[in-house]
């Protein structure tokens, strides 16, 4: 059983099923999204404050172990605007030196959720949180590219909103008009050149003319600067015992964005790609070894790109050579080109990054959200603006539990006790003869209002039935209860009939003493007409002469 849960998460010859028709595509496909992640990758690992070799080696060492293990067959996977939003307070924290050991003890735990078969838990993250979750990181990258647009610096120890209120209220704007034209020609022309052409890459083609111009109009901006230009053997993070434990935290909350980041974008491409589903388990092991494989080379926590992975479905990627052939692309950029790479004005990537976070948010999907029901508007909300002014993990966190009141809350309206009158011609002594239909859940959120009912109910007869047959769930707390209804009616001389209890009940209905407190084992009956005939029998043997004289029996 282990053995082959073990050979499930790792690679196969299928994963390249068709590379002998589709290798072409595939390579071009590659060289692509290469193009489009060149800029994001260096724009991230700046924007992280982690730097921009950092950015580009994630890129190729982290991209390369995910599309061989990851469980998606276009999957892209690199560093990514939510990652440098949750790195930035751990540099500014901790510094550079701390993002090795927090990378590799990440990708660790990735690892073993993906090991566990944790894969298919984002499929309890609710809509407008993922939404509310994507606003949000979208404003936050946005607000961190304030400072290198205004040619500034951003505060130390401030949050991302208000550094960036006072670097535009501290601006010097003769150095600021340089950077705000830079980006401003940026957005411009990524916004213009795909309606030239679609094929066009924007964010590439706007950065070299961008570059070429500061560089031979001799405008003064500060640039990228020195890039290595090979890759440095892999060495173990150096392990500090006196920060580990609050950077174990901080893997503990880079691990959980890197899961649901890399799963959202999996599932995503699984609805863009014709190369069938992805493996949910196997891609977290993937991204777990990509991270530890980054930390090693000396790259940042890596997740699945959505942005470049739906770049590499719309290129016609089939396998994962495609995504290979990224990796591959941008290792020849730091071996051959790191010196023109290097004079990249740090305002154009703010400028990439900008515009990017405009793509980022849908204006349709927000407006089907608001106009949606009130509790998901408000649950979209919340999420986007806990992203904004405190933490992402505690965004999505609050979120679920926020969702998760308004659902619990919807079951427990929807649950009900239903008094129903007796099938067939009436019979005398049927007034004495209560049927009461549960509906919907008796839960601990909906049990307290569906005792109050049950025993109101049961104040003026002799035997009341209780209708399970059409109960959906039922938890602890609304067993304990009904077993407490059964013993408080019981007491009162009231005979209590349960009829239709479904199996997965049974056992949870005897474990916490619902059958005990039955006043008689025969009590506990499967046909309606057997327990509307059973009822009427004892409101017959207790009252022959037709008087309403209660016995116990």
């Amino acid at each position: 059983m282990v053995r082959s849960r073990t050979a499930r998460l790792l690679p196969t010859r299928t994963d390249y099923a068709g590379l002998r028709s589709s290798w072409k595509v595939d390579v071009v496909s590659g060289v692509t999204v290469g193009v489009v992640a060149l800029p994001l990758a260096l724009a991230f690992g700046i924007s992280s404050g982690v730097g921009a070799a950092a950015g580009l080696i994630t890129a190729v060492i982290a991209g390369l172990v995910a599309a061989v293990f990851g469980g998606s067959h276009v999957q892209v996977s690199g560093p990514t605007g939510a990652m440098a939003v949750i790195l930035a307070p751990i540099v500014a924290a901790h510094g550079i030196g701390s993002i090795a050991l927090v990378t590799v003890l990440a990708g660790l735990l990735v690892l073993f959720a993906g090991a566990v078969g944790l894969g298919r838990a984002v499929t309890f993250i609710p809509w407008p949180v993922i939404e509310g979750f994507t606003l949000g990181i979208a404003i936050t990258i946005f607000l961190q590219q304030v400072p290198a647009a205004f040619a500034s610096t951003p505060p130390k120890g401030e949050r991302t909103l208000p550094a960036a209120w006072s670097v535009i209220a501290d601006a010097d704007w003769s150095a600021a008009l340089k950077t705000l034209g830079v980006v401003a020609v940026v957005a411009a022309l990524m916004v213009t050149l795909p309606r030239l052409h679609r094929s066009i890459p924007e964010s590439l083609t706007a950065i070299v003319v961008v570059t070429l111009v500061t560089h031979f109009a001799h405008i003064d901006v500060a640039a990228i600067g020195e890039l290595p230009s090979h890759l440095s053997a892999p060495v173990l993070p150096h392990v500090d015992t006196q920060a580990l434990h609050s950077l174990l935290s901080a893997a503990v909350a880079i691990a959980a964005l890197a899961a649901i980041e890399s799963l959202l974008s999996a599932r995503v491409a699984a609805t863009m790609s014709p190369t069938g589903p992805y493996d949910p388990d196997r891609e977290l092991t993937g991204q777990g070894l990509a991270s530890m494989a980054s930390g090693l080379f000396g790259g940042m926590p890596a997740t699945g790109a959505i942005a470049r992975t739906a770049v590499n479905v719309r290129a016609g990627a089939r396998t994962r050579v495609a995504a290979i052939v990224h990796s591959l692309f941008l290792l020849g950029v730091v071996y051959l080109a790191t010196g023109p790479v290097s004079t990249i004005p740090l305002a154009a990537l703010s400028g990439v990054l900008m515009v990017t976070c405009f793509r980022m948010i849908s204006a349709s999907t927000i407006r089907k959200i608001l106009h949606s029901t009130r509790s998901d508007a408000l649950i979209f909300a919340v999420t986007a603006v806990i992203t904004v002014c405190f933490d992402l993990i505690e965004a999505v966190q609050i979120g679920i539990v926020v969702a998760a009141f308004f659902a619990l809350r919807q079951i427990a309206r929807r649950s009900a006790v239903t008094r129903e009158d007796l099938p067939g011609p009436p019979m005398p002594g049927d007034e004495h003869i209560a049927l009461l239909r549960l509906d919907g859940a008796m839960f601990f959120g909906a049990a307290e209002r569906i005792s109050t009912t049950i025993s109101e109910g049961a104040n003026t007869v002799q035997v009341v039935i209780i209708r399970m047959s059409h109960l959906g769930m039922l938890d602890a707390t609304g067993a304990h209860t009904l077993a407490e209804i059964v013993t408080e009616l019981e007491s009162r001389g009231v005979t209590v009939i349960i009829k239709g209890v479904q199996p997965a009940h049974l056992r949870l209905l005897t474990g916490v003493g619902v059958v005990d407190s039955l006043r008689h084992e025969n009590h506990l009956i499967d046909s309606l007409d057997s327990a509307i005939a059973h009822a009427r029998n004892h409101v017959a043997v207790a009252d022959p002469a037709g008087d309403a004289a209660r016995t116990t029996l």
